[in-house]
C-alpha cells in the first residue's frame, strides 16, 4: 500500500502541480476528522506520516490517571505500569488506531475532507502560475463550446472565453490554435477559474507589441486605443524619439507590421494614427481620414466636448457606416465630439475669428486715417479757395485802379 501511495502522490503533484507536502496534510486532517467523526472526540489524536515506507499512523494520546472517568482521554495507571513500569500519573500514552475500523460514515467523511483540500490546493496553484499571466498572450487549445462559454485549453488548465469575449466574425472549433489574452484569474465556488478574451482593446496592444521592437522597447508608446472587435480598431502611437516616425514604425514596410496584426484579428481594420499634445490636433488626426477644417472646444472645460468642422462632402466620411468614426475617435481622445458641416457654421475657429478682429480693427484705423486725411484735404481746399478769391480781389482792384487812372487825362 505505501508503494501505491507514494505512487500516487507523484501523479498528483505531476499532472495537478500540487505538492506532496500538501497531500499529506490533507490526509492527516481527515484522518483526524474520521476520528473525531467515529468517537465524538479530536482533541487527543495525532497523526504521523513516514515518508520513507508512505504510511500513515493514527495514534489515540491518553492521559496516565489514579482512577478513570473518560476512556477515551484516560488510561488507568494500573494498566499503564503493565505496559511499562516507569510509567506515572500524568504521562500520556499514544495508541495506534486503525482506520479500517472506522463505520461507514466516518469514511465518507475522510473522503470529503482530501477531496476539500485538494481542491483548494489545485485552486492555489492554478492561481499562484497564473497569475503571472494576467493582461498577456497565451496560445491555446480549444476544447469545447457550449452556450456560454468556449473552453480553452492553456497549459494544465480549462479557461473560460464568455460570449462578449469571442470575435463576432469568428467560428471556434475543437482542437483549434488561438491566441487570447488572459483577463482574469481568479476563483469561485467550483474551484479556480481563468477567463480569457479575444475582443479586449490590450490584446490589441500586446500583438502590436510582439511585431513592433520599438513598442515593446518603449522607444514608441501606445497612449490609448480604441476598439470594436472584429470590425475596426483606432490605435493612437507618440514617439519617444524625436528621429522616429510612430506611424511609419507600427505600419511597417509596405504595411507589413499592421498586416499581420490583421491578420491575426481574422481581417479587422487598424487606424494607425500619430497622438498629438494638442487636443485639435490629436482630434483630427484621431477622424482621419476625414479631413479635418477645424476644432472648437465647449466653455466647460470639465465636460471635455469638442465642435468639429469638415468640408461638406467629407461629412459622411468623418461621421462613419453608423457612427463608427466618430464613435471610435471620441472614445480614442476622451472627447465628446460634435461634428458638423463647413456650410452650417459661421466662422471656423477661434484663431479665424480672432484674424477676422484684427482686419476689422484694422479697416477701422484705416478708415479714421481716411476720415483724417480727408478732413485735411477739405481744409487745405479751403485755404486754396480762399486764396484764389483773394487774389481775384486784388486782381480786380488793380484793374479798377488803371481803369480810373487811363480816363483822368481825358477829363483834361
Amino acid at each position: 500500500m505505501s508503494k501505491e501511495m507514494l505512487e500516487a502522490f507523484a501523479t498528483l503533484e505531476k499532472t495537478k502541480g500540487i505538492k506532496q507536502d500538501v497531500i499529506v496534510e490533507a490526509i492527516k486532517a481527515a484522518l483526524v476528522a474520521a476520528y473525531k467523526k467515529n468517537y465524538n472526540q479530536a482533541q487527543n489524536v495525532e497523526v504521523e506520516f513516514d515518508e520513507r515506507k508512505g504510511n500513515f499512523k493514527l495514534l489515540a494520546v491518553k492521559t496516565v490517571v489514579d482512577e478513570v472517568h473518560d476512556e477515551r482521554l484516560e488510561y488507568s495507571l494500573k494498566d499503564a505500569l503493565n505496559i511499562n513500569k516507569a510509567y506515572e500519573v500524568g504521562d500520556e500514552i499514544r495508541f495506534e488506531v486503525a482506520p479500517k475500523d472506522f463505520g461507514r460514515i466516518a469514511a465518507q467523511t475522510a473522503k470529503q475532507v482530501i477531496m476539500q483540500h485538494l481542491r483548494e490546493a489545485e485552486r492555489n496553484h492554478i492561481i499562484d502560475e497564473y497569475s503571472q499571466y494576467e493582461d498577456e498572450l497565451i496560445t491555446g487549445t480549444v476544447e469545447r463550446r457550449d452556450n456560454r462559454f468556449v473552453y480553452v485549453k492553456i497549459g494544465n488548465v480549462e479557461a473560460v472565453m464568455p460570449h462578449n469575449d469571442q470575435m463576432p466574425n469568428e467560428t471556434y472549433n475543437p482542437q483549434d490554435q488561438i491566441r487570447v489574452l488572459v483577463t482574469h484569474v481568479g476563483s469561485d465556488s467550483k474551484g479556480a477559474q481563468i477567463t480569457v478574451s479575444r475582443t479586449a482593446p490590450n490584446m490589441v496592444k500586446r500583438l502590436f507589441e510582439q511585431e513592433v521592437p520599438e513598442i515593446f522597447d518603449g522607444t514608441v508608446e501606445i497612449v490609448s486605443i480604441a476598439r470594436e472587435a472584429g470590425d475596426r480598431t483606432k490605435i493612437a502611437v507618440k514617439s519617444n524619439d524625436p528621429n522616429i516616425d510612430p506611424v511609419g514604425t507600427c505600419v511597417g514596410q509596405r504595411g507589413a507590421r499592421v498586416q499581420n496584426v490583421v491578420n491575426e484579428l481574422d481581417g479587422e481594420n487598424i487606424d494607425v494614427v500619430k497622438y498629438e499634445e494638442d487636443p485639435s490636433d490629436f482630434i483630427a488626426n484621431a477622424l482621419n481620414p476625414a479631413e479635418v477644417i477645424a476644432v472648437q472646444f465647449g466653455d466647460n472645460e470639465d465636460e471635455k466636448s469638442a465642435l468639429v468642422i469638415v468640408p461638406d462632402y467629407q461629412l459622411s466620411l468623418a461621421i462613419g457606416k453608423k457612427g463608427q468614426n466618430v464613435r471610435l475617435a471620441a472614445r480614442l481622445t476622451g472627447y465628446k465630439i460634435d461634428i458638423r458641416p463647413e456650410s452650417e457654421v459661421e466662422f471656423v475657429d477661434e484663431s479665424s475669428k480672432a484674424a477676422n478682429e484684427d482686419n476689422e480693427a484694422a479697416a477701422e484705423v484705416e478708415a479714421d486715417n481716411a476720415t483724417d486725411e480727408n478732413l485735411e484735404t477739405e481744409a487745405v481746399a479751403e485755404e486754396v479757395e480762399a486764396t484764389d478769391d483773394n487774389l481775384e480781389a486784388d486782381t480786380a482792384q488793380e484793374q479798377a485802379d488803371i481803369t480810373e487812372s487811363e480816363e483822368e487825362p481825358d477829363e483834361e
